[in-house]
């Protein structure tokens, strides 16, 4: 089971390559779910560490409708990365009445060409995951990060074994949020091939699907924990 470290910083990197993980996805402020890390931040881990990265693309906080500004934003931002060798985007953009904006999310994902893409959280904000996750399908996404439309994934685990049963091989469910050395087994014992967790401890009590308090970096003890559990 491929574990995935939402990495804030170098020294998160670091510690998810030293923990043992396989992959981490890159970005900056988990206080608002996370934005776009910066370009020398990305260019260092790219140039002083061995582990897969694939980096978080989302310009802003606050929803994932975008201006066609910030579209182009994301699209040089993509650029950059493949530019320098990052292995996987993460990103999607969401139209005004909640569901996978197709032509703006197809955008990215031509500039992606030659990279794994992402879909991420987002989708958590769709009214009809199935439905969402079946134009994904035909877009050909690589994966989906999904908590199944709740805080934790643990509490949405019915949910993304459903989505994961719909993917039927032809895209990866990843679950992600709430994912520690105490529940992570559960997820594997359900069939997932990768789960998604920061391995930072909580400040405050999740109120919203993006809405957590996160501080510090990543724990090595307890990104080798999970590995070890899962060994």
């Amino acid at each position: 089971m491929i574990v995935e470290i939402c990495a804030n910083s170098f020294q998160s990197a670091q510690n998810a390559e030293l923990g043992g993980a396989q992959r981490i996805e890159l970005c900056e402020d988990l206080s608002v779910g996370g934005v776009t890390p910066s370009r020398m931040l990305i260019e260092k881990v790219i140039s002083e560490l061995n582990i897969e990265t694939h980096v978080l693309i989302r310009p802003r906080s606050g929803n994932f409708v975008y201006s066609e500004k910030e579209l182009e934003q994301m699209i040089s931002d993509i650029r950059f990365c493949k530019q320098i060798g990052v292995k996987g985007i993460v990103s999607g953009v969401l139209t005004d009445d909640h569901k996978v904006d197709i032509f703006s999310t197809s955008k990215l994902i031509l500039a992606s060409k030659g990279m794994q893409f992402t879909f991420h959280r987002a989708i958590d904000e769709c009214r009809d995951l199935l439905t969402e996750l079946n134009s994904l399908k035909k877009m050909e996404v690589d994966r989906v990060l999904s908590s199944g439309r709740k805080l934790t994934a643990i509490q949405g685990i019915d949910t993304l074994s459903e989505m994961n049963d719909v993917a039927k091989d032809k895209i990866e469910i990843m679950p992600g949020a709430g994912i520690n050395s105490e529940n992570v087994l559960h997820f594997k014992k359900e069939g997932f091939a990768s789960v998604h967790l920061s391995a930072i401890p909580k400040t405050s009590v999740a109120t919203s699907l993006f809405a957590q308090k996160v501080e510090g970096i990543s724990n090595l003890d307890e990104i080798r924990k999970v590995i070890q559990i899962l060994s």
